[in-house]
């Protein structure tokens, strides 16, 4: 092999973990080149804003501003919102009765960590009301909300994304957000990642474009459609989460006064409707439905699927062991084959170091049937898990022992 062909694949190799979003996007007015006069209709000047990560290497928007987006009148109190651990080094097998968390008025105090490591943190959220009387930031890891239950309407000085139920609603950190919802009865599964979340590069070429095999393509993607420009001044709570503590910060002008940006980072929805399921003679592993990822935890989604079609197969997946990674499985909807007592809102908990599998007549019960109705968004964690306080009181102590015969 020569040199030159050498070089080539380690660039492509490169090339394909540097890539992440295949698509631009662009919204509003901008003017024809960055960082060049853009005017007023009075004459005077919007201010242009970088919204970049990874220094200036990674992924970034520039937006333009009506007023200075730096104009900060007052930082109030702060107060601590890190999670709670009760088991610090954890062995068990766990399931979480998720649809017991308490719903609360407010979505920020609704939010229950229930398991965490230092790379992300799996919280459930009841909030029964919009956030009316603040925005919300998080300044420490990008945001991805499964919407299980509930409608409405993600706002960011982005433009907006209405939601509904099974969409996933992608937050890079940073963005300043409101949700509107037009329900009461609201849940949300959200995980919090401290490393930016990408499509998965099994399913990208070196340009960044999805390929034919990826169980979804740029067309299933929403981008922000509406934006909003508030030319206003005032005071303007902003509740920004910094280092596991949120800030009470008041802004001099309304953050939604953006009239146009473009580029790369913004939020975006994905429904799990829309994810095409990969199917094989035999039964295929988890990563077939990987949906995203990190360099620390990957995201899939089970959907409706049909079963293997080999005369013999098993349809129920194989017993394996987790050597390396935490999987997490929230169950969203429809009849989990391969396990025995699982309902809509479940959370298992599958740590490292020991193996798992069907529920015992799981295996045997799957033979022969030809497709199946589940509905699951699974997370697997290359760090341990620890479990929390919040999640201990919604905890079934005794899920360890149910492969027992």
């Amino acid at each position: 092999m020569s040199f030159l062909f050498r070089f080539y694949i380690y660039f492509i190799d490169i090339w394909k973990n540097i890539r992440t979003m295949p698509f631009y996007h662009k919204l509003g007015k901008i003017p024809h080149k960055r960082h060049t006069i853009f005017k007023k209709p009075d004459g005077g000047l919007y201010y242009e804003q970088l919204f970049g990560t990874i220094g200036f290497d990674g992924m970034s928007s520039n937006l333009y501003h009506v007023h200075r987006p730096t104009q900060v009148k007052e930082i109030k109190s702060s107060y601590d919102v890190s999670p709670k651990i009760a088991i610090e080094n954890n062995i068990k097998s766990y399931r979480f009765h998720g649809f017991k968390t308490t719903p609360e008025d407010d979505f920020l105090e609704s939010r229950k960590t229930v398991l965490h490591n230092s790379d992300c943190s799996i919280t459930l959220a009841a909030p029964r009301q919009s956030t009316k009387d603040y925005f919300y930031k998080n300044a420490d890891a990008d945001e991805l909300l499964f919407i299980h239950k509930g409608k409405g309407k993600l706002r960011t000085q982005f433009g907006n994304l209405n939601f509904k139920y099974g969409d996933y609603l992608l937050v890079p950190r940073g963005v300043i957000y409101k949700i509107d919802f037009e329900t009461s009865d609201n849940r949300l599964f959200i995980v919090e990642s401290r490393r930016p979340i990408y499509t998965p590069k099994r399913y990208r070429n070196h340009f960044g474009q999805l390929l034919e095999h990826s169980p979804f393509c740029e067309r299933d993607i929403r981008q922000p459609y509406e934006l909003e420009t508030n030319d206003e001044k005032g005071d303007f709570l902003i509740k920004v989460r910094k280092q596991d503590r949120i800030f009470d910060m008041v802004y001099a002008t309304h953050p939604f006064d953006v009239v146009g940006y473009d580029g790369y980072n913004y939020p975006y929805a994905f429904s799990i409707h829309d994810f095409e399921p990969i199917t094989g003679r035999v039964h295929q592993p988890p990563p077939v439905h990987q949906t995203f990822e990190t360099d620390a935890f990957v995201v899939c989604s089970f959907c409706p699927r049909l079963y293997d079609y080999h005369p013999e197969a098993i349809p129920a997946p194989y017993n394996h062991s987790n050597i390396d990674s935490d999987e997490v499985l929230y169950y969203v909807d429809g009849d989990f084959m391969s396990r025995n007592d699982i309902e809509a809102g479940h959370i298992s908990l599958h740590p490292a170091g020991i193996p798992h599998g069907p529920h015992p007549g799981a295996a045997e019960r799957s033979i022969g049937k030809t497709e199946t109705e589940e509905l699951a968004v699974m997370v697997d964690t290359f760090k341990p898990l620890q479990v929390t306080e919040e999640g201990m009181k919604i905890a079934d102590d005794s899920y360890h022992k149910s492969w027992l015969e």
